[in-house]
């Protein structure tokens, strides 16, 4: 990955119809990436196949034109029907490294790991960063799992050179410290999607990120 992909990983915010406050999926990516988003990830457990790439049809269009990144969670047909930059796979979703063969070589693949092996499985796959949670109790996800805390992150880091993107309970209070352990950057659900005002929610992130 180049350098200027890296550097874009530091502020994801995933969509979210639940935490949405009944605002449209484009409203609150605009509002987001406004406040600092460096990407949008498409994340909506609900629709259909055919909503789904008419959501990211829209989400590609808005993200061009912002310059930011469109990353899609979990789902990799979708992923390539609106030529995103990459796609977001969990421990229960496709393999990485048969998402990564259908992704090719020049998109972006994350891996979520809630642990040192899931993570070594995932750079092994060709993970271009790592999303390493939930590092926090979080509302967000029903099924995250128990908080793993900033150490893992230090962990791994020691090891290893991929980016980390931490996620789970990420707050204006606490992204310092997931910075400080070695996170390349930090994805967030409710923390932005469901605040009263998403511009300041995500502005508010953004200044926070910087350690």
């Amino acid at each position: 990955m180049n350098r200027k992909v890296l550097s874009n990983l530091a502020f994801h915010v995933l969509t979210d119809r639940e935490w949405s406050r009944g605002r449209s999926m484009l409203e609150v990516a605009s509002a987001a990436i406004d406040g600092g988003a460096t990407v949008i990830q498409l994340r909506d457990k609900m629709s259909s196949t055919r909503t789904l790439i008419e959501e990211g049809h829209a989400l590609r269009e808005l993200t061009r034109e912002r310059g930011v990144l469109l990353i899609v969670n979990d789902r990799v047909d979708v992923a390539l029907a609106v030529d995103a930059d990459g796609v977001h796979v969990g421990q229960d979703d496709m393999p990485g490294d048969l998402a990564r063969k259908l992704l090719g070589p020049n998109r972006i693949l994350g891996i979520s790991a809630g642990s040192m092996e899931e993570a070594v499985a995932a750079i092994v796959a060709g993970a271009d960063y790592l999303g390493i949670g939930p590092i926090y109790a979080t509302r967000g996800k029903a099924d995250a799992g128990e908080p793993v805390g900033p150490g893992l992150i230090a962990e791994i880091c020691k090891r290893y050179t991929t980016p980390l993107v931490a996620i789970g309970g990420i707050t204006t209070e606490n992204a310092g410290e997931v910075m400080q352990a070695g996170a390349a950057g930090i994805a967030v659900i409710t923390a932005v999607v469901n605040a009263e005002d998403v511009y300041l929610a995500a502005h508010q992130l953004a200044r926070a990120l910087i350690v």
